[in-house]
């Protein structure tokens, strides 16, 4: 468990360095698509809001004039006229609402897919460094707070500005005395609004953090969940969540009473301004200087006036929450790969030549701590090389090195001469053929994981393929045959199963070169007998590397290859190595050594 890892996640520089203005500037762009709509979007949020200001001014009318002159026709006329403005401005906001939620929507969906396909970019490095729960957080959690940021925030923060000017215009309008008294309470909601801005904006970050790493562990212990439970760690499991929950509790818990205290604060402005309007409204309301209509239109402005406030109050943590998003998402747009394409890539189309390694040095910490250290070997076109030794020893380094997945600190690995640095990751990968020990089968049916979407590859080459490494024999048995869905990891297979298809997966594709790491070890003795042979007759024409710890699947290889602490120790033949009674030799006899110290038939 990588505990201390998510323990120490602090809020990177990257993420300090973005500033709100940074964070919606860069997500301008994505607005340029929806210019027209979000036009549209104002000015029914205009006319609604004009609408919403014209029935206080018809409620002061029937006040003043409709009820004191008697004339209950004309009140009849002025509530319907305030009923049908009441409705026409529902209308319009739910319009209003409707298309910003479609804009919303698609702008998050366009976010997501540049995260996705950002993330697809990054180098292994990276996610070594990086859970899969974080990284969910991010594409999933974080691109919501801006889509509540979108549908809730952006527009509306025009329309109160509208609004507010259309009350105070009201209210001048009407009794400027009165307006200027009300006007002098604003300034204090807003430098309340603006201290409260700076002292949470530090802790909803914080919490986006924390709610990542709750994400992360959480998404770790479902991952291993056979494991917790067979060995019974399901109370430190507990603990864990507990811990990191707590951790978010703390910074959660800041806000939400900062929170609190400020939309009480408010609240009492709210009344402050009533009662001042009340008070002032009895002292002149016998000179004349202001009507009983105009107090209660009054009243009901201020209720208008505290619903921006409000409607602040009530997002700015949905606002926090998407400036601390956006501030993670773009970190995350600026990673940059630490293995990039070359400016200008050689072209290289088939192996015709070797594969070396030239005095290669690689740490996957960049310290001294080398996981592999002066490898120099060559390994010709058609040639099947076999890397063995102890678990840790260095040989799934080389194929890592070789796919590019990291580069070395010191020295070059090329193909037919050519550094492998100079050549585009693309056209490196696709001549490789990789399959590995851990297996891992993708949504979909059974023909889609062999083939991976690749159109080009016809139903045939499938076939043609699981037959050779005898994983048609089990296919055909199903119910829906190639067309059977893969449960979640493929769990609806045996591992010997899954180990054939990846089989079916890596041939398919024809490769240059079959790299197998431990491929044999999840197959059973007698499944392993029978695809041994067909995997004899492929690498015979084909350039392969395979690691494994059976010695009994590489005694016809061309070449072996010790690997011990991170240095080749040995080369040759099974037979040359057997000769020399060295570490392969050792190796071979602790395999090979039944119960009665008699080697057996390692064939």
């Amino acid at each position: 468990m990588t505990s201390e890892f998510y323990e120490n996640e602090k809020i990177t520089e990257a993420e300090k360095d973005i500033s709100w203005k940074t964070a919606f500037s860069k997500l301008m762009p994505l607005l340029k698509n929806h210019f027209r709509m979000l036009i549209i979007c104002f000015m029914l949020l205009i006319g609604a809001t004009f609408l919403s200001l014209y029935w206080p001014i018809l409620l002061k009318q029937a006040l003043d004039v409709d009820i004191k002159n008697g004339d209950f026709d004309a009140l009849i006329i002025t509530v319907l006229i305030i009923g049908v403005i009441q409705g026409a401005t529902i209308l319009l906001q739910y319009i209003q609402r409707i298309k910003l939620e479609i804009i919303g929507q698609d702008i998050m969906l366009e976010l997501k897919q540049k995260l996705f396909r950002h993330i697809l970019s990054l180098d292994v490095s990276f996610f070594d460094k990086n859970p899969v729960g974080r990284l969910m957080a991010r594409v999933e959690s974080d691109t919501e707070a801006l889509r509540m940021l979108f549908t809730n925030t952006v527009v509306l923060v025009v329309g109160d500005i509208i609004l507010i000017i259309g009350i105070f215009g009201i209210m001048y309008y009407y009794s400027w005395q009165l307006a200027s008294i009300l006007l002098g309470i604003m300034p204090i909601l807003v430098i309340l609004t603006i201290i409260f801005e700076r002292k949470t904006s530090p802790k909803f970050l914080e919490v986006r953090k924390k709610m990542a790493e709750v994400t992360a562990t959480l998404t770790e212990f479902l991952h291993g969940m056979s494991i917790i439970q067979i060995f019974h760690r399901g109370v430190y499991a507990r603990e864990r969540l507990n811990y990191v929950n707590k951790l978010k509790f703390t910074d959660d818990r800041y806000v939400n009473i900062a929170v609190i205290l400020y939309f009480n604060t408010v609240f009492f402005f709210e009344y402050v301004m009533i009662a001042l309007v009340l008070f002032f409204g009895v002292l002149w309301i016998e000179s004349g200087v202001i009507t009983v209509g105009t107090i209660s239109m009054f009243i009901i402005l201020i209720w208008r006036s505290f619903e921006p406030i409000w409607r602040t109050s009530e997002q700015l943590s949905n606002i926090q929450k998407a400036v601390a998003g956006a501030k993670r998402i773009f970190a995350l747009l600026s990673q940059e790969s630490t293995l990039p394409d070359p400016a200008v890539p050689v072209v290289w189309k088939k192996l015709d030549k070797s594969i070396r390694f030239e005095n290669v040095w690689f740490s996957y910490t960049n310290d001294e701590n080398y996981a592999l250290k002066d490898a120099s070997f060559e390994i010709p076109v058609g040639c099947r090389t076999a890397l063995v030794g102890m678990t840790g020893g260095g040989k799934s380094t080389v194929i890592s090195l070789l796919l590019r997945l990291y580069d070395p600190q010191k020295g070059r690995i090329t193909v037919d001469g050519i550094d492998i640095r100079n050549i585009s990751k693309a056209d490196l990968r696709q001549r490789f053929a990789l399959v590995l020990q851990d297996i891992h089968l993708f949504p979909g049916d059974i023909k889609s994981n062999i083939t991976l979407e690749t159109e080009s590859i016809t139903e045939q080459q499938v076939i043609s393929s699981a037959q050779t490494v005898a994983a048609h024999r089990f296919i055909e048995k199903l119910p829906d045959g190639y067309n059977t869905e893969v449960s979640e990891k493929g769990a609806n297979f045996s591992r010997g199963e899954r180990q054939l298809l990846s089989f079916a997966r890596a041939l398919v594709a024809d490769p240059d070169v079959l790299l197998l790491d431990e491929a044999t070890s999840s197959v059973d003795p007698e499944t392993e007998r029978l695809i041994q042979s067909s995997l004899t007759r492929l690498m015979a024409n084909r350039t392969s590397i395979i690691i494994a710890h059976r010695l009994s699947t590489i005694l016809d290889v061309d070449q072996i290859m010790v690997i011990k602490r991170g240095e080749i120790v040995e080369r040759g033949t099974h037979t040359e190595l057997i000769l020399q009674s060295g570490y392969y030799s050792k190796l071979f006899h602790l395999q090979f050594k039944n119960k009665n110290g008699v080697i057996a038939d390692a064939r």
